[in-house]
């Protein structure tokens, strides 16, 4: 703790002695950027933006790629799209059918004449909830799937965890082999490791094209975009388990004589069990976040039922499905982290096989009592119109009245138009106004004086393929949204972490609304943007701010709630007032575990403004969004690399910051 409170010291002393982040590489690529700047009215055209000769054909070069790969069944070429679309009128499509017919009623096999009852679902969810987490889990599990009955959205919800039902357990799969495979192998481990790093920042419009070319329209290109978006955290929690596996354990196994394949299966992954489970509980959300995101190639369920509904603007009815989704959200990951806290438990082996197995029995009994009691029970089989307790309509009209009051047209009026016309228009036009080589270099400088030189050269590398790719504008505008959101999101959400932290009592509430929060899809943070300020450019950016305040508020918390009590009792003895002990001790202690919380906030920015071009933006989303509607899936893929090359961009430069920071300080 000494060496801590000695390291902070002289850290703390660095920053304030004159001249000590002088770099003189850091000051020639600022003043090179800077004089570009000045020059600009003489600058030759390409050193402003590049010309179009010298734009590589890149979307064409990838289709020519694709094409061959892809191979064409009119033509009776061969190539990838054979197997893929047996893949996906075969065992994909079966598997769908099986949960659709369960779940829905679609009459295939197992050829039920009705769905399951929603009662008999409702009444299994909390005999789990129970199991895993007691009473208050098993109220959560089987009141969410009562109030969607009785909001008249068991259909829609049905049709989405149908499609869920597949993907969780074939991205489970699919990420525990590779997973294993990394651990196993060295070289493909790094391989992987780039592969895993741009997958996390593609915007999901990237994932919906191609696996509508390969798997067609519907629920068998959403259930495969869901698997491979929800994939990547698999396979790292399962190769970090496998990793923390301790020698011991091993050993001990060995000892014991057993196999490779048993020193697997009953050594190595029972022990990663808790890093494996946290995996799954990432799969079972992105899945879930995606499966709504769906709705753009049209998938239907909750998400194209939302879409639809923000659409034609209908916000009491999309305020209710958007309760739903949350619902479904936080019950989800309530389970899956119940899971993974709960221990397995042993028997002695004369126990009674109805105590051995008391929840699965247990299980059966209620899910058949209440199959058979919905047969003659109606309102237990499904819920009729006349029966809902929508108020969708009534709070339509609710909304409306409210957002029609003339003090809240004169707030949400004025923040639009100071938002509109002084702050975010004109950093708009001034970073479009930027010539594209000072642009780099500026980046390149952020780069270097936040994480050295490495981030540096990448950011050199990712800004020039972002320039030469011909989408450099409409990169620009979506950088713009992510910084403008982003520095919003900084003045509330850290002072809010700073307050929240003064109080344990607020802390522990503040991090239980920051962990349901973040357990949202994505979509639903747009409701109240558009609710309170229409469709604008105003929308766009406030829905980002609230999507990443989450994050920087949460880390603010856990940072300054990190920092060791022996340094700010020394504080307090060295006669520091409040204002002095939080910007000299307790700041720069929690700035490595706060750097996590804008990294986070940035990624999640990044992934926000694409979801918001439904809207009607100008940035890379719009351009993305529009390939849907034909195949270029080369123009796709060049549209989502330059988000993937903005964002690893952000994510080198401040995880390079946060670990050097951690060591200056002595805590890594």
């Amino acid at each position: 703790m000494a060496d801590v409170a000695t390291n902070a010291t002289r850290t703390s002393l660095s920053m304030r002695q004159p001249g000590a982040t002088r770099d003189p590489v850091l000051v020639a690529l600022l003043v090179a950027a800077i004089l570009l700047c000045a020059a600009k009215p003489v600058l030759p055209d390409f050193l402003v933006r590049l010309p179009e000769a010298w734009i590589p054909p890149l979307a064409q070069w990838l289709d020519a790629f694709f094409d061959v790969i892809t191979g064409d069944m009119q033509e009776g070429r061969f190539g990838l799209i054979y197997i893929t679309r047996w893949f996906a009128e075969g065992p994909l499509e079966f598997l769908l059918g099986v949960t659709a017919n369960l779940l829905e009623g679609k009459y295939r096999w197992p050829y039920m004449a009705d769905p399951i009852p929603w009662a008999a679902v409702a009444g299994l969810a909390a005999v789990i909830g129970y199991y895993l987490g007691g009473w208050k889990l098993s109220l959560l599990a089987g009141g969410t799937f009562v109030w969607t009955a009785f909001m008249g959205q068991w259909e829609l919800t049905m049709q989405t965890l149908s499609v869920l039902l597949v993907a969780a357990p074939l991205g489970f799969f699919v990420g525990l082999v590779i997973g294993i495979a990394a651990w196993k192998y060295k070289w493909f481990d790094n391989a992987i490791k780039p592969l895993l790093a741009v997958m996390q920042t593609l915007p999901f419009y990237t994932y919906l094209l191609p696996a509508v070319i390969f798997f067609k329209v519907g629920p068998t290109a959403g259930a495969i975009a869901t698997t491979i978006y929800a994939t990547p955290p698999m396979i790292l929690m399962t190769t970090v388990g496998l990793k923390k596996v301790s020698p011991e354990i091993v050993e001990a196994g060995k000892m014991s004589g057993a196999t490779r394949w048993q020193m697997l299966t009953k050594v190595f992954i029972p022990s990663a069990r808790t890093e494996i489970l946290v995996g799954v509980n990432q799969v079972i959300m992105l899945c879930l976040a995606m499966v709504v995101l769906t709705a753009f190639i049209g998938m239907p369920g909750l998400g194209g039922k939302l879409l639809a509904m923000m659409n034609s603007l209908k916000l009491g009815r999309s305020f209710e499905i958007g309760i739903t989704i949350v619902l479904v959200a936080i019950t989800l990951d309530r389970l899956s982290k119940a899971w993974v806290r709960k221990l397995p438990e042993h028997h002695p082996k004369d126990t009674p096989f109805y105590i051995r197995y008391k929840y699965t029995v247990l299980s059966v009994v209620v899910f058949a009592g209440l199959y058979l009691l919905a047969q003659p029970v109606e309102i237990l089989n499904e819920v009729g119109r006349r029966q809902s307790l929508s108020m969708g309509r009534e709070i339509d009209g609710v909304f409306e009245a409210f957002l029609n009051l003339d003090v809240v047209q004169a707030i949400t009026g004025t923040i639009r138009y100071v938002l509109n016309v002084w702050v975010l228009i004109p950093f708009r036009d001034a970073l479009l106004w930027i010539p594209t080589s000072a642009f780099i270099l500026l980046v390149v400088a952020f780069a270097y004086g936040v994480g050295g030189k490495k981030p540096a050269i990448y950011a050199a590398i990712f800004f020039s393929i972002v320039a030469l790719s011909g989408w450099w504008d409409r990169s620009v505008i979506t950088l713009y949204s992510v910084l403008s959101a982003m520095a919003i999101s900084m003045m509330i959400g850290i002072p809010i972490g700073i307050l929240a932290a003064r109080s344990e009592k607020w802390s522990e509430r503040m991090l239980l609304a920051c962990d349901t929060a973040q357990t949202f899809p994505s979509f639903i943070y747009l409701l109240p943007a558009i609710m309170l300020f229409g469709i604008t450019d105003t929308t766009v950016v406030l829905s980002i701010v609230i999507f990443t305040m989450v994050p920087l508020t949460r880390y603010t918390i856990e940072g300054l709630r990190s920092v060791p009590a022996e340094m700010t009792e020394a504080a307090d003895m060295a006669g520091c007032s409040r204002w002095q002990k939080l910007t000299s001790v307790q700041l720069p202690l929690a700035m490595p575990t706060m750097a996590v919380g804008f990294n986070q906030g940035i990624m999640f920015a990044f992934f926000m403004v694409i979801i918001a071009a439904f809207i009607g933006t100008q940035d890379l989303g719009q351009e993305l969004q529009r390939t849907l509607a034909g195949t270029d899936l080369g123009k796709n893929f060049v549209l989502g690399i330059n988000v993937s090359l903005m964002a690893l961009t952000f994510d080198m430069a401040i995880l390079s910051w946060a670990n050097r920071r951690k060591r200056a300080l002595g805590l890594d």
